[in-house]
């Protein structure tokens, strides 16, 4: 197994990577949260924890080997113990992952809820039974605990609603995040999505700097 891998990073796309290590290419897969991380680290050299799994079904012959990648050991240990819970497989876990991994983890250690339910994919149903099945056992990960991962700013339900709705209408997640970013830093006032996609796309043309 393919545990970690370390090489230039060539390429970066909504969901995966292309990391070089000598001749050679690995296509990773990332979630939305490291996408946006490694936004600035074209070209640079990478350290990514690895998790290796087989794509297809056993009986159809037509196994495909695929590498999902972590920007630390922790947020793969994290993401080993969030895809056990039913119904989240490896690929619905990865979309889901829009925000840090810490950030889902206070959430879900919180009870809270209505953040989990805007992860892509989640919804309400899916969130009530990641808190059943995993609350009281993501404290080593939570920010808010002093857990392993990573203290970054975390959106709040607005800001991941407008998300979704730029994403939606064609934006690519990871300047999506930093536009939202941007625009709330300029107009903290704002506490809708309603007003937030629009001066997010303001923004984006320059008629506001």
């Amino acid at each position: 197994m393919i545990a970690r891998i370390e090489g230039k990073l060539v390429a970066l796309e909504e969901d995966k990577g292309l990391v070089q290590v000598g001749a050679v290419c690995y296509e990773v897969l990332l979630a939305g949260y490291a996408v946006n991380a490694l936004s600035g680290s074209i070209g640079s050299t990478v350290t990514l924890s690895t998790l290796e799994y087989f794509e297809g079904s056993p009986g159809g012959g037509n196994l495909i080997p695929r590498l999902v990648g972590f920007l630390s050991d922790a947020e793969k240990a994290f993401f080993e113990r969030y895809t056990s819970v039913k119904g989240m497989g490896i690929k619905k876990g990865l979309k889901s992952l829009a925000m840090p991994v810490g950030r889902i983890a206070d959430a879900v250690e919180n009870g809270d809820e209505k953040f989990l339910a805007t992860l892509p994919g989640i919804g309400k149903r899916m969130a009530q039974v990641i808190i059943a099945e995993l609350k009281g056992k993501l404290g080593r990960f939570a920010v808010s605990a002093g857990g392993e991962g990573k203290p970054q700013p975390a959106f709040k339900v607005f800001q991941m609603e407008a998300l979704e709705i730029l994403i939606a209408w064609g934006e690519k997640r990871a300047e999506a995040m930093e536009l939202i970013e941007l625009a709330c830093r300029k107009h903290p006032e704002i506490q809708t999505a309603e007003e937030l996609v629009p001066l997010v796309y303001r923004i984006k043309q320059g008629a506001e700097v």
